[in-house]
């Protein structure tokens, strides 16, 4: 039987950093992704559910064979292929680290544009 190892706090943090994650898909919050994500989800299915009964329509009147191709294409959900998906999530210590750059671009840019304009 192997016994686990204890962590030092600074080597659990830097699991943390490497392994949490944050959401990067908005740069603007997370209320806007929290909705907008879900959202996009559910157009994709309507925009492929859509394109599904389209070809099932004009294959009733193309005759069997164009019949079970559209039924194969929906069974098989051949629309759904590169649709829309949501990108990987940042790791924690590289979102700390874009935060803190941002920070720094902002501190100090009310002085900077008042000594550019005069």
């Amino acid at each position: 039987m192997t016994l686990k190892r204890n962590r030092t706090p600074q080597e659990k943090k830097a699991l943390s950093l490497k392994r949490d994650c944050r959401q990067s898909y908005f740069a603007s919050g997370q209320k806007g992704a929290r909705k907008s994500i879900p959202l996009r989800k559910a157009l994709e299915n309507r925009r492929n559910r859509h394109k599904n009964d389209q070809a099932l329509v004009v294959a009733l009147e193309g005759g069997d064979l164009a019949l079970d191709l559209a039924e194969s294409s929906a069974r098989h959900d051949v629309y759904r292929a590169g649709g829309w998906v949501k990108g990987p999530d940042r790791p924690l210590g590289e979102a700390i680290n874009l935060q803190e750059r941002k920070r720094e671009i902002r501190v100090g840019r009310k002085e900077r544009a008042r000594t550019a304009r005069s």
